[in-house]
């Protein structure tokens, strides 16, 4: 319901890698439900407010009304969609358009469930944790940060960012919100 929270993997050499960030509004781990281990662990970032979901009602749920499990599915969908777009942008991406391309995705997402204030929006964590979701060390990070800031499309003070020129932002990110599903089709 409220806060930010991130998939994760540790690795045998301690290191950790972020897989996905969880924003108000998402399912954590939908799929969990039908598998017996997770291979990742959940952490909030932030103060987080859930709500538990009992693996009986959610089978009742998808068994009872085809329209929910439809909701449901797609919402899985849109996991994989994003999934997709952070092992294009770990794989293909220069660090600067990674951190580009994540920031256009939290502000579309968190735009949709009301937690921007004008072009900015609330980011409660540190350059190490935002590492762990580029996989780099906290001294690059800090330079990618800094290149963004420098080239006049973002500041970042105070947990907050706010996108100072979203055109440009986009095109650094070669950002397109499609991926995100973010209209939906009427039953």
């Amino acid at each position: 319901l409220d806060g930010l929270a991130a998939r994760y993997k540790v690795l045998a050499d301690g290191g950790r890698q972020f897989t996905s960030l969880q924003v108000p509004g998402d399912f954590v781990d939908l799929y969990a439900f039908l598998l017996k281990t997770m291979d990742h662990g959940v952490i909030a970032l932030s103060p987080c407010r859930v709500i538990l979901a009992d693996h009986s009602k959610l089978r009742s749920i998808t068994e009872r009304a085809p329209h929910l499990t439809r909701l449901l599915w797609l919402d899985t969908l849109i996991d994989g969609a994003i999934h997709r777009e952070w092992i294009v942008a770990m794989g293909r991406r220069s660090k600067v358009s990674h951190l580009a391309h994540l920031f256009c995705e939290l502000f579309v997402r968190l735009e949709v469930v009301k937690r921007t204030n004008g072009m900015s929006f609330h980011l409660p964590v540190s350059q190490a944790e935002l590492a762990d979701v580029l996989g780099l060390s906290v001294v690059h990070m800090n330079r990618v940060i800094s290149a963004l800031r420098n080239s006049g499309v973002i500041a970042w003070a105070n947990h907050t960012v706010t996108i100072l020129d979203w055109r440009k932002l986009q095109q650094i990110a070669e950002f397109d919100p499609t991926y995100l599903s973010m209209t939906r089709e009427p039953r």
